[in-house]
């Protein structure tokens, strides 16, 4: 489960990197937690786009949008099969940026966050999946989720599973709305490489969602 990450890179590295047409004008977060904002790249006729939603994937045919708090994470292994996602997985992906995610380790008791980001310091992107859900009221709420796979050898020793980062020469595979097949979409859903990735512990600050600033990322004293 990845239930918390960052995006501090500047608007216009984000441009460069997702190939936007425009510079997103994007307040620097550190601490991204569940149900709110988060930024997406979807794939529309004109071009990528950069929209905002809401974190925890709401389904179409969902009663009450509260079940999106329990949909923040969506399994590579079985997201073909899920109710919930099965049909965004063909027809709605995304790119969700960030630039590092935490994930918590149980130790003597406690519970102790570490951050993880590419050794290069690079924005990356989670493989995503977005919906939009309408009520009868008329109520429109775009929502979004991360896929998850299995742990790489930085991972494993915290937590069993990792979001998936997507290569960048995979974006436009993944957001190819032309790719209907699940085979080749699924064999994007893969561990990332730990060599190029690396960790750090850091304060047990960033566990309060409201700590939104530069010392959620700050090495552990």
């Amino acid at each position: 489960m990845c239930g918390r990450f960052s995006l501090h890179t500047s608007g216009p590295a984000l441009a460069e990197q997702f190939h936007l047409p425009d510079i997103p004008a994007l307040a620097p977060r550190y601490n991204i937690a569940p149900t709110q904002d988060v930024a997406v790249v979807r794939q529309q006729e004109a071009g990528r786009t950069l929209a905002h939603m809401r974190w925890g994937l709401i389904p179409g045919w969902a009663g009450d949008p509260a079940i999106g708090a329990r949909m923040i994470n969506a399994r590579a292994e079985t997201v073909v099969e899920k109710p919930a996602f099965r049909v965004a997985f063909i027809r709605r992906r995304c790119l969700i940026p960030a630039d590092g995610f935490y994930e918590w380790q149980r130790t003597a008791g406690q519970k102790q966050p570490f951050f993880f980001h590419l050794r290069r310091q690079q924005p990356f992107a989670f493989a995503g999946l977005w919906e939009t859900w309408r009520s009868v009221d008329g109520t429109v709420i775009d929502s979004c989720t991360l896929l998850t796979t299995e742990a790489n050898g930085v991972l494993c020793p915290i937590h069993m599973r990792m979001p998936v980062i997507l290569q960048p020469d995979d974006y436009a595979r993944w957001l190819d709305p032309a790719l209907c097949q699940p085979d080749p979409l699924l064999a994007l859903l893969r561990p990332y490489p730990e060599a190029e990735m690396s960790v750090y512990p850091v304060s047990t600050y960033v566990n309060r969602a409201t700590n939104d600033d530069p010392q959620c990322i700050a090495p552990a004293a």
